[in-house]
């Protein structure tokens, strides 16, 4: 680890996106309302809200996992990475504010668009975050036998790219594409722990 380069360690900046996502994920909770009334009938009417709020908590989910790992496999900390994982945050942290307004308007294509923005966006500076520690690490690095082609990261680029004109389209095949990304992702990648464990394993995607 090269002291002139790294002035925040790798576990206070493990820590500080932890709570950064924590918080993401309270005020998307804070903001699910109570239903008008004591029938199933009320209930049915907040169930598209309930899902829009389930689809979030597992992108957020995911993002944390796959975050964990990834600082798992990182060596050093510098401000190019820094300054990248700030990025990645500010993307998750606009979540809740496009789920609140594509579920408050019924899915309209629009407010669909914009939460396909916000996650295209987010996936790409979690490609500018790998690729910075890639940089700082170097080619031969943990993280970079790990993540092989990233075929599905590039995969994940395409399809929130596409989902964005679809919206204007059909905005339910828009869903069903963040619907179909978050599936791709809920399993988790064990390339990482294997290289972390020890294991001298390299896969490629």
């Amino acid at each position: 680890m090269h002291g002139s380069q790294t002035y925040l360690s790798k576990t206070r900046l493990e820590a500080f996106s932890d709570a950064v996502i924590a918080i993401i994920i309270t005020i998307m909770v804070l903001e699910l309302r109570v239903p008008e009334g004591a029938d199933y009938a009320a209930l049915r009417s907040v169930v598209p809200v309930f899902l829009t709020y389930v689809l979030s908590f597992a992108y957020l989910g995911i993002y944390w996992n796959n975050h964990h790992h990834m600082l798992h496999a990182t060596d050093q900390i510098n401000g190019g990475i820094l300054w990248a994982n700030l990025h990645l945050l500010f993307w998750l942290s606009l979540i809740p504010f496009t789920t609140g307004w594509m579920e408050t308007n019924d899915f309209a294509p629009l407010p669909t668009a914009l939460y396909g923005v916000v996650l295209l966006l987010a996936a790409a500076a979690y490609f500018v975050l790998q690729a910075a520690i890639i940089a700082a690490q170097g080619p031969d690095s943990r993280l970079r036998r790990a993540v092989g082609r990233d075929a599905k990261g590039k995969a994940s680029l395409v399809l929130y790219a596409a989902a964005l004109p679809l919206a204007f389209v059909n905005n339910w095949i828009s869903i069903g594409i963040y619907v179909f990304v978050a599936l791709m992702w809920l399993v988790p990648d064990r390339r990482i722990e294997r290289l972390a464990g020890g294991l001298s394993v390299e896969l490629d995607r």
